[in-house]
């Protein structure tokens, strides 16, 4: 977690700035997003993470008032993350900032409860924009993928099922995963085996491609 300034309390400026929280790995990504929110007169970066949790920690420390996350991030998802906020700090907005147009993605977003969801592909004033309207309490989707991810078929895999797949795609053993999870093996091989069939998949490695490719994992 990395500090982008210290929050001057005696600044009325800076108070009434949009205190924003970035998470994003790739530090260069990072880097630009930060130079490019920074521009505003109106929004100031507190914080940026480069891991999940470390997102996490900077809302508690920093308490900003909208976090802009990735999906794929170390340690938590970006969706993870969105989830935890909406249950221990509800008060903090949360944007995804993806390159995933997948409406399987979309749709676990706003359930995980996001306020925007923005394809990384769009031009950088948008965020900005985003920002400023989840601030208000709006919420911000790309139309053309709102309308397809609400048409879109439905995700059948359960949570734990979910998270055991995404294991076995990443190329984990089910001892590897049960030790991780904390369940027995029997127990994971019977998660993989219903996702395996609810998804008509050949094999773990195939369950696991398929719910990517439909956004599902």
């Amino acid at each position: 977690m990395t500090p982008a300034h210290k929050p001057d309390a005696s600044s009325s400026s800076a108070n009434n700035k949009i205190r924003v929280i970035l998470a994003e790995d790739q530090a260069m990504v990072l880097g630009a997003l930060a130079a490019l929110l920074e521009m505003e007169p109106d929004i100031t970066v507190v914080a940026r993470a480069g891991t999940g949790q470390a997102a996490l920690d900077a809302v508690i420390k920093y308490a900003p008032e909208v976090l802009v996350t990735d999906i794929e991030m170390p340690q938590m998802t970006g969706l993870e993350v969105a989830a935890a906020l909406r249950s221990s700090q509800p008060a903090v907005r949360c944007i995804i900032l993806t390159t995933f147009a997948r409406p399987g993605y979309l749709r676990r977003a706003l359930d995980a409860g996001a306020r925007g969801y923005l394809l990384k592909d769009h031009p950088a004033a948008e965020l900005a924009d985003a920002v400023r309207r989840v601030h208000r309490g709006l919420r911000v989707v790309d139309p053309a993928l709102a309308t397809e991810a609400w048409s879109a078929e439905l995700d059948p895999l359960t949570d734990r099922e979910r998270q055991i797949l995404q294991r076995a795609g990443d190329g984990r053993s089910s001892p590897e995963i049960a030790s991780e999870l904390h369940l027995s093996e029997g127990t994971v091989r019977n998660y993989l085996s219903e996702a395996i069939a609810k998804l008509g998949a050949s094999n773990r490695v195939d369950a696991a491609r398929i719910a990517r490719a439909k956004g599902w994992l």
